[in-house]
């Protein structure tokens, strides 16, 4: 299970502690779109998203999207965050993340991926030796085929909590719990 643990379970991207993430050698983020930054479907984003971005670049941060997403709603979010962009990423591909890796010129060790989902987000950071960071989704509005993983990855996680390979405390964040 260890290339589906994530190195960090948060409630949001609120919650990242950049700072921390910088004095581990962290300077580039790979974000994913859909239910970590936007709710799915949606084609506004909320102004605290915008502002989050705005102040993880202030932070020296180089940031790019890397989502499954359609390339146009891809390109029309990474417009409005001013930030470059990888669509139909085809995560957990590795391509996906080395895309994102060559638009952040930046080695994988020194960069994070940040998302919302256990098979896409995280086994693909991990399987390219980034820093996984697993947030909650924005939004329980998915496809069916992501909410059958959903059930999945609580499964999972679940047996990494049983195998002490994560906290319950980190998995009661994942779930909403306190």
């Amino acid at each position: 299970m260890g290339l589906l643990q994530p190195d960090l379970i948060l409630e949001d991207v609120f919650a990242i502690d950049l700072p921390r993430l910088q004095a581990n050698g962290i300077k580039g983020l790979l974000i994913d779109l859909d239910n970590t930054i936007v709710p799915w479907e949606e084609s506004l984003m909320e102004e605290r998203f915008i502002t989050w971005v705005q102040q993880v670049k202030e932070q020296g941060f180089a940031i790019c999207l890397v989502t499954n997403a359609l390339e146009n709603r891809t390109a029309n979010f990474a417009g409005l965050l001013e930030i470059p962009a990888v669509g139909r990423a085809w995560k957990p591909l590795n391509r996906a993340f080395s895309r994102g890796l060559k638009l952040l010129k930046l080695p994988a060790a020194q960069v994070a991926v940040v998302g919302d989902q256990l098979f896409t987000d995280v086994l693909g950071g991990n399987r390219m030796g980034l820093f996984t960071i697993l947030v909650n989704p924005l939004s329980t509005k998915e496809l069916k085929t992501t909410k059958f993983m959903r059930r999945l990855e609580g499964r999972v996680l679940d047996k990494m909590v049983q195998k002490g390979q994560l906290s319950a405390q980190a998995v009661s964040i994942r779930k909403g719990g306190d």
